[in-house]
C-alpha cells in the first residue's frame, strides 16, 4: 500500500492492485480562504469523503472525473473492499456539525482506516464495527474534531500498528485548531517521515505501534 499525504485530511492511497483512492479532498480557498493547501491534482479511481464539508469534499473538477462517494457504506473497487461506519462530527450525535463516516479499506494485505472528522470517543460497538486496523489516519487538532487526548484514547481503542495524524494546524490552514505536537506527546514511538509518501506491506509493518508524521505535499 502506498499512502501520500496531500494535506489537512486528504490522502491518496494506492492499494496492492494499484487501485487509487482519494480520501477527503478539500476545496482550496474554502472557508473564506482558510484552506490554503494547493489543488488536489492527483488522479484517483474513486473519491471517498467522510462528510460534505468543503475541507473534506469536492463535488467535481478532480482529474479524470472519478466516481465520488460521500458517507460510503459498502463499496468494491478493483480488489479493494470499502466499508463505512457511521459516527458523528461532534459529541452530541451530530446535532452540532452533522454525521461523519469512518472509512475502512481492505486490499487483501492491509486494512487502513480514515476517521474523517470524528468528534467523539468510540464505544465498544463502533470499535467492533471498525474491526482490526493496520494503519489509522486520525484527526488530532481538536475544536472541530477530537483533540489530542481523545485521539490518543481512540488510538488505544483501535490498536493500529501505524498511526498517521491529520487535521491539525499548519501554515496552510486558518482554522482555530491545535498543531500536531500535543498529540505526539501522548505517543511512545514517533517518527517523522521525510517524504509525504509512505510505502508499506503487511510484512514491513513495524513490530511496535509507531506514529508517523508525514509532511503535506500540497
Amino acid at each position: 500500500m502506498r499512502i501520500t499525504y496531500l494535506g489537512h485530511s486528504c490522502f491518496l492511497v494506492e492499494a496492492r492492485d494499484h487501485t487509487r483512492m482519494m480520501f477527503d479532498p478539500y476545496v482550496p480557498g474554502s472557508y473564506d480562504g482558510a484552506v490554503t493547501y494547493g489543488p488536489v491534482d492527483e488522479r484517483a479511481d474513486i473519491v471517498l469523503s467522510s462528510h460534505d464539508h468543503p475541507d473534506h469534499y469536492v463535488a467535481d473538477g478532480l482529474p479524470g472525473d472519478p466516481r465520488t462517494v460521500m458517507h460510503p457504506v459498502k463499496e468494491h473497487v478493483g480488489e479493494v473492499d470499502i466499508t463505512g461506519v457511521l459516527s458523528a462530527h461532534d459529541e452530541t450525535g451530530g446535532s452540532e456539525r452533522g454525521k461523519n463516516t469512518i472509512i475502512c479499506v481492505d486490499d487483501g494485505d492491509l486494512r487502513l482506516v480514515h476517521l474523517g472528522d470524528l468528534g467523539h470517543l468510540l464505544d465498544s460497538n463502533t470499535a467492533k464495527e471498525v474491526g482490526p486496523v493496520d494503519i489509522l489516519l486520525v484527526p488530532v487538532g481538536g475544536f472541530f474534531t477530537i483533540d489530542h487526548e481523545a485521539a490518543a484514547t481512540v488510538v488505544d481503542t483501535l490498536s493500529p500498528r501505524i498511526v498517521i495524524p491529520m487535521h491539525y494546524k499548519t501554515p496552510k490552514i486558518g482554522f482555530p485548531i491545535a498543531g500536531v505536537d500535543d498529540f505526539l506527546g501522548t505517543q511512545e514511538l514517533v517518527e517523522h517521515n521525510p517524504d509525504p509518501t509512505l510505502e508499506v506491506t503487511k510484512a514491513t509493518l513495524p513490530a511496535e505501534r509507531t506514529t508517523l508524521v508525514l509532511p503535506y505535499s500540497r
